[in-house]
């Protein structure tokens, strides 16, 4: 602002503000966090029932797995000599 001829703005611009005694960088207030047990019965659940899922189908994986590495094995095998 204008200093216009008062000597009172002087003595406003040496007032030094106290040094802040927390320092919080957010306006919403803290979260205080707390045990989630029902996301955790969730997750177990959501596991057991992929276990559930998977067990009856892990023959199949196996047998599907054998077979690639099988074909694999003579695919590398091939003679790779091609007729222009």
């Amino acid at each position: 602002m204008s200093k216009g001829g008062s000597d009172d703005g002087d003595a406003d611009e040496s007032i030094v503000p106290e040094p802040a005694k927390k320092v919080v960088r957010t306006v919403t207030p803290s979260y205080r966090g707390r045990p989630d047990a029902e996301m955790t019965t969730i997750g177990i659940a959501y596991g057991l029932g992929l276990v559930v899922l998977l067990i009856p189908l892990l023959p199949f994986i196996v047998v599907v797995w054998i077979l690639s590495k099988i074909t694999g094995y003579f695919a590398r095998k091939a003679p790779t000599d091609r007729v222009p």
